[in-house]
């Protein structure tokens, strides 16, 4: 209870900011596919953010800027749409609990995304993961080489395209 006028600061703080992203894109005369979902129940998260992979860093750096950490990047295949989606959870360091979880969509063909690693260096063994299973690359990557699989294995296991 004694965190819920933090919580309900650092949510509208976050709406404000992050709407700050689509106003710039807006700007550019690009669409932002943005969306905010506060639906706690579907995603397990506080907040849920759809942005393009451009606006992923600065994203990012929102949330690293309102004491967040990243906790884990989690990829989907979505080979009927021919499209990954990437999942980015994030969890503030002072309000226990309280998660973000912001999405990207790619196509398949052009599976790569700006690299976290200099604003957050856990993102490196993530995204060596994320590229490992499903070969989505990850642009100014310090080290984008395989961290489970043999070096010299020319498949990516977690595409639903593949047979083994």
């Amino acid at each position: 209870m004694e965190h819920i006028q933090d919580i309900q600061e650092l949510q509208a703080s976050l709406i404000s900011l992050f709407s700050a992203l689509d106003d710039e894109a807006a700007g550019e005369n690009v669409t932002s596919p943005a969306t905010i979902s506060l639906d706690h129940v579907r995603s397990g998260a506080n907040l849920e953010r759809l942005c393009r992979p451009e606006q992923l860093p600065a994203a990012a750096g929102i949330l690293d800027d309102q004491s967040f950490m990243l906790e884990s990047i989690t990829g989907v295949d979505r080979l009927e749409q021919q499209e990954f989606e990437l999942w980015y959870d994030f969890i503030h360091t002072g309000i226990p609990g309280y998660r973000v979880v912001l999405r990207c969509t790619l196509p398949r063909e052009e599976a790569e995304l700006p690299s976290l690693c200099a604003l957050y260096p856990a993102a490196n063994w993530h995204e060596r993961e994320v590229f490992d299973f499903f070969g989505i690359r990850f642009a100014d990557h310090p080290d984008l080489t395989r961290i489970l699989l043999p070096e010299d294995a020319d498949f990516y296991p977690l595409r639903k395209d593949y047979t083994p």
